[in-house]
């Protein structure tokens, strides 16, 4: 498993920050090529295909000698910032840890798929075929991972992003709303000309707060619990004299399988049409801004179960879990594309301290290669 070490090692010493996130930042490209050029030299086809302008899917592909089902194996090149990190790019090792941006989330991942396809090709795969892919853009709007089921088929997937080993069959989804409040400008000594948009904004928190804390008293999902909210971002006013004539509001909704963003909206428009109805001069507006649906897979299932019997026959609690935040396997299962997450152990995703247990990436190649050759016949 060195090779896959060394990837891991060459990936995370690449800045692949998302540039949707972070303006100027490079995105995926040299991150692409490095995966390509471990991909070629394990021995599959690859091909790369450009999602956006600079911003390449690489897929590698194992031809089994006889037909059979396909598995694909799915993991995502771009990162989110690096803000309060002093050495982002610098991969470091301690204790059998490496540390770095993009360790945990989701480079190691990416490693562990091409250590299990790195095995596969020198065994030789006897039936069937392996996918192994790197997508880009997962951080923002998963324009790599749609455009991936658009240009390829598979009859099952799996995602690694990081899980801790655990069989992964369903995650949370998210809707971001933005809410504006409207006020009139005024100067600060005529309170009868001016209408404050901010202190508007804090009647529609104030009525947020006890709807979270109403979501989180309904029945929940068996393996995520209850969905939830939280304000996110939020602005308003122009200097310290003037009556603030707009006030906008981030709020990101996270949703269970079956919720959708028009929910979402359709909740929050209830909640000011209520604020609207107490107070005729209360003003504000809401918009839907993105969704990601959730996703579950019946634990029951052919590729979690293989999953589970290959991570045990390596000494693997391989649980069935469920995911708090949200994942390409959204997008592969809306395919048709049965998919479950699995991936390495670690900690501090989208933190300043950030890293991945290096014994747990070789774990998660020796069991995904397991799971191929069961899938795969």
């Amino acid at each position: 498993m060195e090779r896959a070490r060394q990837l891991l090692r060459d990936l995370v010493a690449i800045n692949s920050v998302n540039p949707s996130l972070v303006p100027g930042a490079p995105g995926e490209a040299d991150a692409a090529a490095c995966l390509a050029a471990c991909l070629r030299e394990s021995g599959l086809d690859v091909t790369v295909t450009e999602v956006v302008a600079g911003r390449p899917n690489v897929v590698g592909v194992l031809e089994g000698a006889q037909p059979g089902p396909t598995l694909l194996l799915c993991g995502h090149l771009d990162t989110v910032g690096v803000e309060g990190m002093a050495d982002p790019f610098v991969p470091v090792e301690r204790d059998g840890r490496l540390y770095g941006r993009g360790t945990q989330d989701m480079k190691a991942g990416l490693a562990a798929c091409v250590g299990a396809a790195r095995q596969l090709a020198a065994e030789g795969l006897p039936k069937g075929r392996l996918l192994v892919a790197g997508v880009v853009d997962e951080e923002y709007a998963s324009l790599g991972a749609e455009a991936l089921v658009r240009d390829w088929r598979a009859d099952g997937a799996v995602v690694t992003e990081p899980t801790d080993l655990s069989v992964g069959v369903a995650h949370k989804g998210f809707a971001w709303l933005e809410i504006n409040t409207h006020g009139r400008a005024a100067h600060g000594s005529r309170p009868e000309e001016g209408k404050d948009a901010i202190l508007a904004m804090g009647r529609v928190l104030g009525v947020l707060e006890r709807f979270d804390q109403e979501l989180r008293a309904r029945p929940t999902h068996p393996l995520l619990g209850s969905g939830s909210l939280h304000a996110s971002t939020i602005a308003g006013g122009t200097e310290a004299s003037v009556y603030p004539a707009l006030c906008r509001l981030m709020i990101e909704r996270r949703t269970l399988p079956g919720e959708d963003g028009a929910r979402a909206l359709h909740e929050v428009e209830q909640m000011l049409a209520v604020l609207k109805k107490n107070d005729p001069e209360f003003t504000a507006d809401v918009s839907l801004i993105v969704e990601r649906s959730g996703y579950d897979l019946d634990p029951a299932a052919e590729l979690p179960q293989q999953l589970i019997v290959a991570g045990r026959a390596r000494g693997l609690e391989a649980r069935v879990a469920g995911m708090s935040y949200w994942t390409d396997a959204a997008i592969l299962g809306g395919a048709g594309i049965p998919t479950v997450i699995f991936g390495p152990r670690g900690a501090g995703l989208h933190s300043p301290v950030e890293y991945v247990e290096l014994a747990s990436v070789d774990e998660c190649a020796y069991t995904l290669a397991a799971l191929a050759r069961q899938f795969l016949g």
